[in-house]
């Protein structure tokens, strides 16, 4: 099996989620949707390479996070009015821990592909964290998950519900509040929920409200020595220091709100989706100070561009799945497309990197799974029951994948036929 050749990635990662917590939020331990795990099933089906499959309370989007052997995730009931966090054993797929942390008097309006539970947890050591939009974030054990803290101070309109995961930095939560009537985005203080600061965006804002809003999940990079927070809002893309909130630059595309995919970052470039509508990808500098429109934007992918995925980077050629099933291959640094392939179905789950192989999942349930490269080269396509919209995790040589009501764990298993040689 080859593996993957990987670029550098300065993207900066909290010393203790590497150390117990081996998917500790969106994207894994580095936000990228990189592993680097060995031995990963490549064919499966409701029949085969199952471990086990757990039904989940309630409906969610949520990505799990897994550490200390739980995997983490959210759920909403009574149409948002509830709000669950449930933990699942990695090893057995039975339920350890299902707490209802949230209790909502009016919940908020959602879009019918989203829902209440749609943001994923960071787990950390011994605390889990959770975030349901407006509706709140709190903190929970690891160990009984019992309630640490709540906050319910982020009130913001989302119009379609909440999308925005949150993300560690040191001994802060790092939330996106960026809502039709109010954006900004705050630091809460891991320990106590207490908000540490808060930095309202800045620039121009589009005339009509339901275009001021963003679901986007931030990233810490590492530029010339120093963090920084890139922070896509709609509109602009925004950096910060992450310890202050102090906003360092901006670029501005348009249109674009209703943001979802992560930015991703290598070869010295920030790969950011500019939204809804007509969304595009752009590369851009992370370099400099002020606003950066004019002199940072190294390329543009005009059409294909995912409105939810997020791509994924393997070496030098950056994997692009489009929501509508269109998989583009371009080269990271210039943007010239490599090649392109309707692969089919319809995409809100990211794109994995791992043992070798870029793994896709669709809406319908689908799989699809190629060698990275410069031709199309197809290795699989699998299928299960319900359809994804949360990104698998990555644990041991398994994947940990969430559909519609199901929680899988996806590895490599004995035949029937050797189980019973054996």
């Amino acid at each position: 099996m080859r593996n993957i050749a990987l670029v550098a990635f300065a993207v900066l990662v909290p010393a203790s989620a590497l150390a117990v917590d081996p998917w500790p939020q969106f994207r894994g331990p580095g936000g990228q949707g990189h592993s680097d795990a060995v031995g990963m099933p490549l064919v499966w089906s409701e029949t085969q390479n199952i471990a086990w499959k757990t039904p989940i309370p309630g409906r969610g989007h949520s990505s799990p996070v897994v550490g200390r052997g739980l995997a983490w995730i959210t759920t909403a009931e009574e149409e948002g009015a509830s709000l669950w966090v449930v933990a699942v054993d990695v090893a057995t797929g039975n339920i350890v821990h299902r707490r209802e942390v949230l209790h909502v008097a009016d919940p908020p309006h959602v879009n019918a592909k989203n829902n209440h539970a749609s943001p994923t947890a960071v787990v950390d050591g011994d605390r889990v964290f959770v975030h349901f939009g407006a509706s709140g974030t709190a903190a929970l054990s690891t160990q009984d998950a019992h309630t640490l803290w709540i906050n319910q101070d982020l009130k913001i309109d989302h119009q379609e519900g909440p999308g925005s995961s949150p993300m560690l930095w040191k001994n802060t939560l790092i939330v996106h509040c960026d809502g039709r009537d109010a954006q900004y985005i705050v630091a809460l203080d891991k320990d106590t929920g207490k908000i540490v600061w808060k930095t309202e965006r800045t620039g121009e804002m589009a005339a009509k409200s339901d275009m001021r809003k963003a679901f986007c999940t931030p990233l810490v990079i590492e530029v010339e020595g120093k963090p920084l927070l890139i922070s896509p809002a709609a509109f602009r893309v925004f950096a910060y220091d992450p310890d202050t909130g102090r906003e360092q630059w901006s670029v501005q595309y348009a249109p674009g709100f209703s943001n979802v995919p992560r930015p991703v970052y290598g070869h010295g470039l920030l790969f950011i989706s500019t939204g809804y509508m007509k969304p595009q990808l752009w590369a851009i500098r992370p370099e400099g100070a002020g606003d950066l429109t004019a002199t940072n934007v190294a390329w543009k992918m005009l059409k294909g561009a995912p409105a939810n995925p997020s791509p994924v980077l393997v070496g030098d050629l950056l994997y692009v799945v489009s929501d509508a099933g269109i998989l583009t291959c371009l080269d990271a640094r210039t943007g010239e497309q490599r090649w392109q392939k309707r692969i089919g179905g319809a995409y809100w789950a990211s794109p994995l990197a791992v043992d070798g192989r870029i793994y896709f999942w669709s809406e319908e349930g689908e799989s699809v799974v190629i060698a990275p490269g410069d031709a199309y080269q197809e290795l699989a396509r699998n299928r299960l029951d319900e359809g994804f919209w949360g990104s698998p995790a990555v644990v041991d040589a398994a994947f940990i994948a969430r559909t519609s009501d199901h929680l899988y764990r996806i590895e490599n298993r004995p035949s029937p036929a050797t189980a019973q040689a054996n």
